[in-house]
C-alpha cells in the first residue's frame, strides 16, 4: 500500500469528489490488522527514541466531518504512544478571553515541545471551516486566516517541529450510519449531538471550506485524505504515515558519559 497516493501535493487544488471515501487498499480486515500489530510496535519505539532525544517534536492533526473518527484514531493509533511524551488537545468554543485575541493564540501554547508529540482532536482549521459554513467570517477572511496558517505551520517546521495533517473522508452515507447507531445504541447515545444534524445539512457547504483548507498542504507540512469509510483501513493508512513520517526524523538516543558495564549496583 503506498500511502503517497492520499498525501496532498504542495499547490495542489483538491476535489474530495475525486478522493475515495470506501478504499481499502486491495487488503481484507484480518490481513490489515496483522500489519497494524506491527505499525504499532514501531510507533511505540520510535516514540521513545523521540522522547530520549528530546531535539524534535511532532504535531498531528485530525479533522473530519461529525462521526469521522476522530476520536477512533486517537483510540486505536494515538492509543500506542507513552502517555509520557503525548499530549492530546481538543479545540471547543471559543472562550471570551480567546476572542479578544487573535484566532491563532490559543493554538500556539499547546504545540508539542522538544521530545513530546502533540494531537490536535479538531485544531486551528476549525476557524476556517464552522466560522466560515455559518457565516462568522467572510471567504476574504477565511482566505487570510489560511495564509496566517501556513505561515503559522512553516515556524513550527523551522523550529523542530513536524506537522502532519489527516483528513478523515467519509461519505454521507457512512456518516449516517454512524449518526444512527448513536441513537440505537444506548451505551452510543451520549455521543450524539443534535447539532451534528445542522451539520449535515451544508454538507456541501463543509466540502468547499475543506477543499480550501486543504491547499495548505505543503512539502513540510502535508495534508493526507484518508479514506475512512473503513474504520480498519483509516487505522493502518495514519499508521503507516506516522511510522514513514518518524523513521525520516529518525530520532536518537542520546549520548551518556558514562559506561554501563563499569558501574556496579549494591
Amino acid at each position: 500500500m503506498k500511502t503517497g497516493s492520499y498525501r496532498v501535493k504542495a499547490g495542489q487544488k483538491v476535489k474530495l469528489e475525486d478522493w475515495k471515501t470506501d478504499d481499502d487498499g486491495g487488503l481484507e480486515e484480518d490481513d490489515a490488522k496483522v500489519l497494524l500489530d506491527e505499525l504499532e510496535d514501531q510507533l511505540f519505539d520510535l516514540q521513545e527514541r523521540l522522547y530520549a532525544e528530546r531535539q524534535q517534536s511532532l504535531l498531528i492533526v485530525l479533522q473530519a466531518r461529525d462521526a469521522g473518527g476522530k476520536d477512533g484514531v486517537v483510540k486505536k493509533v494515538v492509543g500506542q504512544f507513552n502517555p509520557n511524551g503525548l499530549k492530546i488537545t481538543n479545540f471547543k468554543q471559543p472562550t471570551e478571553d480567546e476572542l479578544a485575541h487573535d484566532f491563532l493564540w490559543r493554538i500556539h501554547a499547546h504545540t508539542p515541545g522538544k521530545g513530546m508529540i502533540g494531537v490536535f482532536n479538531r485544531s486551528h482549521y476549525e476557524d476556517v471551516l464552522v466560522t466560515r459554513v455559518y457565516s462568522m467570517i467572510d471567504n476574504k477572511t477565511a482566505k487570510t486566516r489560511l495564509k496566517h496558517i501556513r505561515a503559522f505551520e512553516e515556524l513550527l517546521t523551522d523550529n523542530g517541529t513536524r506537522v502532519v495533517k489527516f483528513y478523515l473522508h467519509i461519505s454521507p452515507e457512512e456518516q449516517k450510519e454512524r449518526l444512527q447507531a448513536r441513537l440505537d445504541e444506548p451505551e452510543k447515545n451520549w455521543k450524539f449531538n443534535p447539532g451534528d444534524l445542522k451539520d449535515r445539512e451544508h454538507w456541501e457547504a463543509f466540502t468547499e471550506a475543506y477543499q480550501d483548507a486543504l491547499s495548505t498542504s505543503t512539502d513540510e507540512a502535508p495534508w493526507y485524505v484518508v479514506p475512512a469509510d473503513h474504520k480498519w483501513y483509516r487505522d493502518l493508512v495514519i499508521s503507516q504515515v506516522l511510522v514513514s513520517i518518524l523513521n525520516d526524523m529518525n530520532p536518537q538516543f542520546p549520548d551518556i558519559d558514562f559506561k554501563p558495564s563499569e558501574i556496579r549496583i549494591k
